[in-house]
Order: C-alpha cells, then structure tokens, then sequence
C-alpha cells in the first residue's frame, strides 16, 4: 500500500503545519479504511459472505448493485485514475533515476541546480513495453514481491536520513499552522498550496482503486470480505502510522523549505551513496507498481474487444514464439499482435504525458483529487446504501450522504489547487517556452 505518495508528505505536512497536517492525513486514513470495509463487502452479490455472484472488477461490482450511468461514470474514473497514476509513476521513477546520475557526477553540496528526466522517462518506458507484454502478470509475482521490498527500503531511508538531521538540530523553523505569508509567499499562493498539499495526501491513500481486483486473488474460506476487511484493517493502520513519521520528521527535519520529493531537488545529498540507493529503490519499487495499475485497463480492453470481434484473428489468435536455442532450455512465448499493439500504445501515450506534465507534486495531488471522491467515497457509499435497502433520509442514510459531500468538497478545492500549481510550473518550465 506504501507508495510514491510517501514521499511529498513533508512538503504537505509542511503546508499544513503541525495542527492540519498530521489530522488530514488520520481523518483520510479512516475514510479509507471505512469506506475499503464497504468496498470489501461488495465482491459478492447479493449478500457479501454467500452471494453466488461474483464481482471480479471494481465496474462489475457498480454494475451489479447499481447499474445505469453510474457503470460508466465509475469506468471512466477508474480509467482515468489508473492512467493518472501511471503517468505520476512515470514521472517519479524518471525523476529519481535522474537525480542518481545528477548526484552523483555533477553535485557539489552547495549546487542548486535541477535536471531533465525526459530521458528517463523514454527508458522507463522501454522497460515497460516489454513488461507489458507478459500475458499473464501473475507469473510476475516476484516483480510485486520486489516491489514492496524496495517500497519499505526507501521509505525508511527517507525517514532515517530526517530523524539523523533533527538529531543534529539541522532543520528549519516549523510552525503549527499553514504557510506564514511573506515575502516571498503571498495569501493566495498560500491557500493553493493547501489545497495542493491536500491533494497529494489524498493520492496517498489510493488504494481503493484496484481493491476488488486484489480481493478476486483471495481464497474462499474463510470468506474474501473478512480477509480483505483484516489486511486493509492491517495495511492501512501500519500505513498511515508510517505516513505520519515520514511526513512530520521529514518536516521538522527541513521546516518550511521541506522539498516537494523528500529523496531529490532540494532534498538529502548525503550521505550520498545512501540517497542513490534510496533513488534506485524508488525507480525499482514504481517499474513493479506500474504494472500493478495499468493490469485492470489491460483486462477491460481486451476483453471487451474479445467480445466485440471473436472472430478477428488479430484480436484473439495467439502466436508462440520459441525463445532459446536449445532444446531443454527453450521457452515458448505466445504472441498476440492486438496486445502487443495496444498495450505499446498504452506505454507510449503514459510516457508522453508525463514528459509534457513532469511536475512531482502538482501532478500527484491532481491524480489523488480526482480520484479520491468517486473511487474511495462515493461508490463505496452508494453500493452500501443500495445494498442494504437504507430508507432514504434515514439516521444512517443522512450522515453517510454527508460523509460523501463533505470528501467531494475537499476532492474539489484539492483539484483547483493541483491545476493552478500545474498551470503555473507550465508557465515556467514548459519545454516550448523560450
């Protein structure tokens, strides 16, 4: 569950203060953990321990417990938050191998300087496009287990590195509320920069998103909901707990010029060889991720073009390939010329928007914005409500509809806060601008 999102919550404790920071991020935590509770009950229809049917995709559980508009409305966010999130994995992992090569040949401790990660980007994509075309992804399950070893190794570097500089009394003035106005920080730019900061804590806690596909993975007995219950119980609770010790030290170790990226720009250059390998593992750790994202939109669209054209050899037809020379050691890859064409597409289109949007936080905080309302609250909410009959302006039915506004109100001012940051770094990093 421990993601990229890690590592900007020290700028967003930072543009919050000591007060809002840390309760933002509990009261996202247990709108999560309650609202995965009621996702989690959702797999099986009708009733979530002996229903018969079976949801296999977050659209498919939309579609049985409330139907209509709302499948598509669901599928488009959830298309839209996949794709956001590979694209803000693009951005991050490029971001991190450039800082490693930056870092290591170019940095003196005193430098101010920043760095392209457009190259970086085409060769994390280049990773992709082979990746991308296994198959079957669970024959990838190393990948994953890799992944979260990488995820918990940077993160407690990054919080390791913070506790050894407020340790030596290093870091800069904190304050318990938002931004102080100044110079060179006036109140409007302030208040954008709450809401921005917002946004990135929301992109945190986006794991609702693939939480049916996760749970379609579980064995039936004891039942899927309970188990999922426990491990979000689990994963969200050690999360949340990790999130507020990287997010505050990170902040008191810089105070109010905590950097957008805890591991680059403006933040740890030394000891160098351990902010390299804190880099390497955030590159690592998001090559795996990606994959874990991008596998729901691989499904949907192969599946629907299955159905729509069964007799199109293009679509359906699988090519093996043999691999290896030898006899025992060959290996046969099977090769269907759709997938390799669509999913290419997919990584091509990801890595372009990401080289046109290469903004860590700005970026981050739109993707959690716009997906944190209707994946994480809304559907959650009214497949319940659906589910289990609530009498409309009932007790119950009244506080979990203003439950629902009260997170599409912060999800708002979070986006609007994510495009006006994102308008003015286009404004001054554009590649097109002279």
């Amino acid at each position: 569950v421990i993601g990229s999102g890690v590592l900007s919550l020290a700028w967003a404790i930072g543009q919050l203060g000591w007060i809002a920071g840390p309760a933002v991020l509990v009261a996202f935590s247990l709108v999560t953990l309650f609202t995965s509770s009621l996702l989690a009950d959702a797999y099986r229809h009708p009733d979530p321990v002996t229903g018969p049917a079976r949801n296999y995709t977050y659209m498919d559980a939309v579609r049985a417990q409330l139907g209509g508009r709302k499948v598509h409305l669901c599928g488009l966010a959830q298309c839209i938050n996949l794709v956001g999130v590979n694209v803000g994995y693009t951005v991050t992992a490029a971001i991190s191998m450039a800082y490693v090569k930056l870092y290591t040949h170019y940095f003196r401790e005193e430098d101010k300087c920043d760095v392209s990660s457009t190259r970086y980007m085409i060769i994390y994509g280049c990773v992709q496009l082979v990746l991308c075309q296994v198959p079957n992804f669970q024959k990838l399950s190393w990948i994953s287990i890799l992944a979260a070893v990488m995820s918990a190794t940077y993160s407690v570097i990054g919080l390791g590195l913070s506790v050894a500089k407020v340790a030596v009394n290093e870091g800069g003035g904190t304050k318990a509320a938002t931004t102080t106005v100044g110079l060179h920080v006036s109140e409007g730019h302030e208040l954008w920069r709450v809401f921005r900061a917002i946004g990135d804590i929301a992109f945190a806690y986006s794991y609702s998103t693939v939480l049916i596909e996760i749970q379609d993975t579980l064995r039936s007995s004891p039942p899927e909901n309970r188990t999922m219950k426990r491990a979000s119980f689990v994963g969200i609770t050690v999360t949340t707990l990790f999130y507020l010790l990287c997010g505050c030290v990170g902040y008191a170790a810089f105070g109010k010029a905590a950097p957008g990226n805890l591991l680059s720009g403006t933040g740890f250059r030394q000891p160098l060889w351990l902010v390299n390998i804190a880099n390497i593992c955030v590159a690592v750790h998001l090559v795996g991720a990606y994959q874990v994202f991008c596998q729901p939109i691989f499904s949907f669209v192969e599946s629907r073009c299955r159905q729509r054209w069964p007799e199109s050899k293009f679509v359906t037809m699988e090519h093996p390939v043999t691999v290896g020379g030898g006899t025992t050691t060959a290996t046969v890859c099977h090769v269907n010329w759709f997938r390799l064409v669509w999913r290419s597409a997919y990584v091509v289109v990801t890595t372009a928007l990401a080289m046109t949007f290469p903004f860590f936080n700005d970026f981050l905080s739109l993707v959690g914005a716009a997906s944190f309302w209707p994946l994480t609250v809304y559907f959650p909410v009214a497949m319940y409500i659906s589910r289990a009959k609530i009498p409309k302006f009932s007790f119950t039915w009244a506080w979990l509809q203003c439950l629902s506004w009260a997170c599409l109100v912060v999800s708002l001012v979070a986006a609007a806060g994510s495009v006006e940051g994102l308008i003015q770094s286009m404004k001054k990093y554009h590649p097109f601008k002279s």
